[in-house]
């Protein structure tokens, strides 16, 4: 199995204080993970690392090949489909849905006086279609509503046919339609073969695609616990890691999570 990422002992401080400790990790090129755990567990962080943004301050970190620390990490990141809550502060509100997926080409997120080729522009119309999006493509960024944002967000991240794509929190603070609209197209999307290796994180088992084949858990910093996803998602181990007795249940791949009665 080819490996898209490799941590061993990675570890990233913060004023002295360790937000990741000691993580051993690997992502096989055909694997689609779930990241979960508490508020402030490091989840954003073990992305961010993954994604090339930030260099663990211990330990080896090889992302598609390359050593962070060794590696032009601009280059690297071409390679990377990338979305998150943070990026939609950075795309201009008056950039239109077309320019905002096609702008990942260059690595940049407002269109400046870069040139695109027809092939660019054919290509971010059939995944605006692929997302559901095709007809916000001359829309205004700003005009959209919170999940039409997210799903760009992901049509963008997918739009260089990247190795390896990771996802933070991409159906949060959605309402239930555009929720289960958006883990649809994921799960569709996570069950092609042809789909990169794919993490999303989460704070709730219930926005997790079926289709997923790997869970982590993450608490205080350190993995709880790691592998296919149906040994690491069961009450014994949610329970730990919330600190809080649940009873996790499985239907046709949707996961869900209730206080144990």
């Amino acid at each position: 199995m080819a490996e898209v990422v490799n941590f061993s002992s990675l570890t990233v401080t913060r004023n002295g204080q360790p937000i990741l400790d000691d993580v051993n990790w690997t992502i096989g090129a055909n694997q689609r993970w779930a990241i979960i755990g508490p508020n402030g567990a490091g989840k954003t962080t073990l992305l961010r690392v993954a994604a090339a943004q930030i260099q663990p301050s211990k330990g080896e970190a090889r992302i598609l090949g390359r050593t962070l620390g060794e590696v032009n990490v601009f280059e690297l990141r071409t390679r990377i489909g990338f979305a998150s809550n943070a990026l939609t502060d950075h795309i201009p509100n008056s950039e239109k849905v077309l320019d905002a997926v096609m702008t990942a080409s260059y690595g940049i997120t407002g269109r400046w006086t870069e040139n695109y080729e027809e092939l660019d522009v054919r290509r971010a119309r059939r995944v605006l279609s692929e997302w559901g999006l095709e007809k916000f493509e001359e829309r205004a960024f700003g005009t959209l509503s919170d999940g039409e944002k997210k799903r760009v967000q992901i049509a963008r991240s997918v739009m260089t046919d990247p190795e390896l794509m990771l996802m933070d929190e991409p159906v949060a603070s959605l309402d239930m339609a555009a929720r289960e609209q958006t883990v649809q197209l994921l799960s569709e999307y996570a069950k092609s073969p042809t789909a990169p290796a794919m993490v999303v994180v989460t704070h709730h088992i219930e926005e997790i695609p079926a289709g997923f084949t790997h869970a982590l858990l993450i608490k205080d910093g350190k993995i709880h616990s790691q592998g296919p996803i149906q040994q690491v998602l069961t009450s014994e181990n949610i329970s730990n890691c919330f600190n809080y007795q649940m009873t996790v249940l499985n239907k046709d791949g949707r996961y869900t999570a209730r206080a144990k009665s």
